[in-house]
């Protein structure tokens, strides 16, 4: 049994630096996410109003007209979308396929926020539990300044880990509320711009 506890011991020790590395790597990600987040946020307060009001004056007679005034946003999936749309409108297969493409797409972008919930405490756990084993050890041993390190290290993964996972909590429900308010303008683009048609 003392082979099997000593075995365990090594395995999760030699684990320490990988999770470590990952909690940093995982920490830099979520700073680029949250300033993208920010962009994105600046561009939508910027723009939104402008398209609100665009959509409240469209009627099937004007659609194409309208979308037509819309100002090409740079690196902007939904602008993109709806000039797309606006182009192709007699082609009813390439629009849907602009659609789904456009929510395929925001299911990717909460992915990544979905998975620093999830990894984010996963990760500070695993920190926080490996150098405890140490610190026990170095209790046991009257060895405190191995102990305060090891304590040190737990806990500065937990923190860690718990930033990622609000980062990503944050973005995660307001760009739910974003996407499903895009998809519901391009759906209802859509249906303008091809009853325009029939």
């Amino acid at each position: 049994m003392e082979t099997i506890s000593n075995i365990l011991f090594w395995i999760s020790n030699g684990l320490l630096v990988p999770v470590v590395l990952l909690l940093l790597l995982f920490f830099g990600r979520s700073l680029l996410l949250a300033g993208g987040f920010f962009g994105e946020f600046y561009k939508r307060t910027k723009y939104t109003g402008l398209l609100t009001d665009v959509l409240e004056k469209m009627t099937f007679e004007n659609a194409k007209q309208l979308l037509s005034t819309l100002p090409p946003v740079k690196n902007d999936p939904l602008f993109s979308c709806i000039q797309k749309m606006n182009i192709h409108s007699r082609d009813n297969a390439y629009c849907e396929r602009l659609l789904a493409n456009f929510e395929i797409e925001a299911d990717r972008q909460l992915g990544v926020s979905r998975l620093f919930v999830k990894l984010g405490p996963m990760l500070g756990l695993m920190g926080t539990l490996i150098p405890m084993g140490p610190a026990l050890v170095g209790l046991a041993n009257g060895d405190i300044s191995s102990m305060a390190y090891n304590m040190q290290v737990a806990f500065a993964t937990t923190v860690v880990g718990m930033i990622i996972a609000a980062i990503g909590v944050v973005t995660l429900q307001i760009k739910k509320r974003w996407y499903a308010r895009s998809i519901n303008d391009l759906e209802f683009i859509y249906k303008k711009i091809t009853n325009e048609q029939e």
